[in-house]
């Protein structure tokens, strides 16, 4: 039996029907047995079957999105996880810092006038843990956009092969392996969660005639562009100013620490491990 006060009877329900019935003098709870009341509820349970059909192909179509996302920052962990490559990941990663920083500061056919020198000098100390001389830079002649980026670039990797140097192979190594993959990890955590608000919102664009899975698609991907700049800008600017800390020759070792471990559920970003 079905209620009237049902939600498919009051979404879908004639007004019809319920006049009716009161005309016939149905008392309350009095079950109705009729051909074309059973046939006005298999009409109306058809439309929720199909109305929730399309909301589960819809939302299919939203996780698509976020899954080919997935499928690409977790083949670049995996990547990065066997430690092959890395350094060289780590060197783009820096150029295309480099890249940015330049590119913002210094617009294409401007004259050296018309650079943000404050601005460029200020973002390589923030990202490069450099201190260029620039405004001198600036003062040359005939000094070029390409010119900035190449000494940028120059002082950057000295600084760089420096340090690696000091740390040694298998240090240098590990540090970057664990910087890299903690702050992909925080990264993608915080981009799962905001294409989560992006699909709670994006429908409400549907009333301004825009196709909201369009508008999803495009944002996530601009989101996603974003996340790979923030993971570029936040590794550059850690590797660039890690230091070893030397443990003291009479300070007593260390108690080894509990082992553990760590595994990222790609639904939620969350870390499932348990163990």
């Amino acid at each position: 039996f079905l209620s009237l006060q049902d939600d498919l009877m009051r979404i879908f329900g004639s007004e019809r029907m319920d006049g009716m019935l009161q005309k016939l003098g149905l008392k309350e709870d009095e079950a109705i047995i009729h051909p074309w009341i059973n046939k006005a509820l298999e009409k109306a349970q058809k439309k929720v079957e199909a109305r929730n059909f399309d909301i589960r192909k819809n939302l299919l179509k939203y996780d698509d999105v976020s899954n080919d996302q997935r499928k690409v920052v977790f083949e670049q962990r995996i990547e990065l996880m066997d430690g092959e490559g890395l350094s060289e990941t780590i060197t783009e990663m820096r150029e295309g810092v480099i890249e940015e920083i330049v590119a913002k500061n210094i617009p294409e056919n401007a004259y050296a006038e018309q650079w943000n020198v404050a601005g460029l000098k200020a973002e390589i100390a923030e990202f490069l843990n450099l201190d260029l001389p620039v405004e001198d830079w600036v003062k040359e002649e005939g000094i070029a956009e390409d010119d900035i980026r190449e000494r940028v670039s120059q002082a950057a990797d000295a600084a760089a092969k420096e340090r690696a140097e000091r740390f040694g192979p298998d240090v240098m190594s590990y540090v970057e392996r664990s910087v890299v993959l903690q702050t992909l990890d925080h990264l993608w955590r915080e981009h799962i969660v905001n294409l989560d608000h992006l699909r709670s919102v994006v429908g409400f664009r549907g009333y301004a005639q825009r196709d909201p899975l369009q508008e999803y698609k495009g944002e996530a991907f601009e989101l996603f562009q974003a996340m790979l700049g923030n993971l570029r800008q936040a590794v550059t600017a850690q590797l660039m100013r890690v230091e070893l800390v030397r443990q003291a020759a009479d300070a007593p070792p260390p108690e080894a620490p509990d082992m553990f471990g760590s595994h990222i559920d790609g639904s939620t970003g969350e870390d499932d491990f348990d163990g």
